[in-house]
Order: C-alpha cells, then sequence, then structure tokens
C-alpha cells in the first residue's frame, strides 16, 4: 500500500504563509476531511522539549499550531494543544514558546500531559507495556506536530520520535534508564508507542529546522519547508532522504524497516507538492553518531574492549557550565556528580542516553567521539 507525503515550500512564519502551506500540504495527502470529523475531540502534540524562546528552533512555531487548531476548528472538530516535557512544566514552556497564547487566542483547551496509566502494546512490541499520559488517551485522535531536528541518541527528532512527549514528563527519563546503553533497544520502544497511539495526521515544522548539537542546543537552520502525512514513519523516511541521510543512522526508522513496515520504504511512498528534489540539504549538521556496525560486526571480546574507544559520549564544557545540577537531575543512573568546583559524568556507567546534553539550558555539554572514532572516520 502507498502512503501519501506532501512537501509544501514555505519561506517564513508569518500567520498567512503557514496557513496556506499547512493547508495545502494537508489537500495534497487526502484533505482536512479525511483526518478530521465534526464534534471530535482531537489533541495536537507540538514539540515542547523545553522553555525557550521561539526564535531558538527548540519548539514547533506557535504559527504552525495555530494553523492547525484553526483547520481542526473550521472542520468542526474541537482541538486541544498538549505535551508533556521531560523538564518543567507544559504551561512554563508554552507560555516561554508562544504555544499557550495561540491556545488562549483561539479558546482551545491547553492540556498537560501528566497523568501515567500503563496500557499493553501490540504483539512483537519491544516494551510487553508501555506508559502514557491518559490525557493523551481521553481524545479521539491525535494530530503530531513534530519540528525537525538532530537528536544526539535518535540521530533525528522528527514524527515518530515527537509521540515520546506522550510519556509524563520525568518518566521519560526512567523509560531511558529501562531501555539502557542500546540505542536500537529504545528505538524500539518509541515506536512501539506511536503505533499504539498511532496518529492520524503529522504535520512537520520545517521552516526552520535544528542541525548540529540537537535537540536543544543545536543551530536553527532555515529549511524552508511544512511536511505532512497520515503516517509519520512515511514522513521520517522521507526526511532521511532529504538530508541526505541513511536508513542505518535513524535507530527508528531502521527498527521499522526490520519490522517490515511498508512506510519505512520508499518504494512505498508517494510524494505530493513541491517535490522533494527541490529540498534536498546536503550538508546538514548532525551530531556525531553513538552506534556502529563495525563493532557489532566482531566477537564479542572485541567489542566489548572496543566500544568505548568508539561510541560518542556526552562531554560537559567546564568554561560554559553554570552549575546548575539540572544534568544531575534528569540522569536516570545518577551517575552525574559535583566535586573539585565542578560538575562531572562517571563514564564507566553511563548509558548514553544523553538526557543531561539534552536538556542542558546553556548548550554547555557536548557530543564527543570515541578516541578511536576520532582517528579512524567512518567506524
Amino acid at each position: 500500500m502507498t502512503t501519501d507525503v506532501s512537501i509544501i515550500k514555505c519561506r517564513g512564519y508569518e500567520a498567512g504563509l503557514i496557513r496556506r502551506a499547512v493547508e495545502e500540504s494537508i489537500e495534497k495527502i487526502g484533505g482536512v476531511e479525511s483526518f478530521v470529523r465534526k464534534g471530535e475531540r482531537l489533541l495536537l502534540k507540538p514539540n515542547m522539549l523545553a522553555a525557550k524562546e521561539v526564535s531558538a528552533g527548540v519548539t514547533t512555531h506557535p504559527e504552525v499550531v495555530r494553523a492547525v487548531a484553526q483547520i481542526v476548528i473550521d472542520a468542526g472538530g474541537v482541538p486541544v494543544i498538549g505535551d508533556s516535557p521531560a523538564m518543567g512544566s507544559a504551561l512554563k514552556v508554552g507560555k516561554k514558546c508562544g504555544i499557550l497564547k495561540v491556545a488562549e487566542e483561539l479558546s482551545v483547551e491547553f492540556v498537560p500531559l501528566v497523568t501515567p496509566v500503563h496500557v499493553e502494546a501490540q504483539e512483537g512490541a519491544v516494551f510487553k507495556r508501555l506508559e502514557i499520559a491518559k490525557e493523551a488517551l481521553q481524545v479521539d485522535g491525535i494530530i503530531n506536530l513534530p519540528k525537525l531536528k538532530t537528536h544526539a541518541q535518535m540521530f533525528l527528532t522528527m514524527g515518530v520520535k515527537n509521540i515520546f512527549g506522550c510519556v509524563p514528563g520525568k518518566r521519560k527519563v526512567q523509560w531511558h534508564f529501562s531501555a539502557g546503553i542500546d540505542s536500537t533497544h529504545f528505538a524500539g520502544m518509541i515506536l512501539d508507542l506511536y503505533l499504539y497511539l498511532q496518529p492520524r495526521l503529522t504535520v512537520m515544522d520545517a521552516v526552520i529546522s535544528m542541525e548540529g548539537n540537537g535537540p536543544m542546543s543545536g543551530e536553527p537552520r532555515q529549511t524552508n519547508f511544512i511536511a505532512a502525512s497520515p503516517e509519520a514513519i512515511a514522513l521520517d523516511r522521507v526526511m532521511i532522504e532529504v538530508l541526505g541521510r541513511k536508513v542505518e543512522e535513524v535507530p527508528i526508522i531502521q527498527n521499522a524497516a526490520w519490522r517490515g513496515i511498508e512506510a519505512a520504504s520508499m518504494d512505498n511512498i508517494k510524494i505530493h507538492g513541491d517535490g522533494m528534489e527541490n529540498f534536498r540539504i546536503d550538508n546538514f549538521k548532525v551530531p556525531p553518531t553513538m552506534h556502529t556496525n563495525f563493532a557489532a560486526s566482531l566477537p564479542e571480546f572485541l567489542e566489548k574492549r572496543l566500544r568505548k574507544s568508539i561510541t560518542s559520549r556526552p562531554h560537559i564544557r567546564q568554561s560554559q557550565c553554570t552549575k546548575c545540577g539540572l544534568c544531575i537531575k534528569v540522569c536516570p543512573l545518577n551517575i552525574i556528580s559535583r566535586r573539585e568546583g565542578g560538575i562531572y559524568i562517571d563514564h564507566k556507567d553511563c548509558i548514553r542516553c544523553f538526557c543531561c546534553q539534552e536538556m542542558c539550558p546553556w548548550h554547555a555539554i557536548d557530543i564527543k567521539e570515541g578516541w578511536l572514532k576520532r582517528i579512524v572516520p567512518g567506524l
């Protein structure tokens, strides 16, 4: 079965430009009537990672949220806006990035995703039980509004990864701990979560994306498009092509391909709109990869010896660190501590979840490649 993905040019966040691009992106894949029915209560799930100004490119732009909310209202639906940041309240993040103001101006309910409930995952899932915010289950459907960004552990955070925001706040850290050091295992859990919730529509904000040390400490990059699909796996697969990357670099989509999900293959995707070729980016800066096929191909005794010399790890730049201690709070293994006038990571027990790097508000944590990988690129 073919899955539709649309890519529409959009050069700025002016309300009129965004509304036109979002409307066209949805129209190209079946129209709003394919996704919204009168009277339905639909959760709009933006990326609200942290309380940052919208200009930082960390969160979904409020004008994208506004456009989708208004389209749902015009179609007779009832939108609610919600997310669950890993640290801090959704209200605080929403106020800082402008999404709460949009909710207030449109008289749309703003719903923090805070109440954990356990559900039984689908057959074949990595984790048999999943933890999801009850608020995300008390709606008729989900419209997923991700931001295109890099990610230290998952390489890129796009449509599927954005659904991890339906896990309540600090519980995300525990799921990192449960998944352990294996990024593939963690990717499988995120895919399980996505398949359970199955958002009916994904509209991606890629007018300004984030490259480099994402998902919070990277650099904004003008990429000039809105993309949409009824299937986020397909949309993410197209984004891998747009950025000139490989499926093997993106654990979530690689996992979907392993499971035989048709939307993970370009052979099963039909692209509409302004065409993928017009948006290709060959020099999009990405974080150092934390996984390697080379190590996995070695005998076990060698793989264990070489893993640390190949695997990337978080590195605190003491000169930029303010000693706020947030990294200590978010570390699932409690291996970050204050000593000798600074904050340090015990790399011996680090599982490379990169929660510390992801949440550092001062951009003081970088991703440092293992010494062997720096010497021999491509490992």
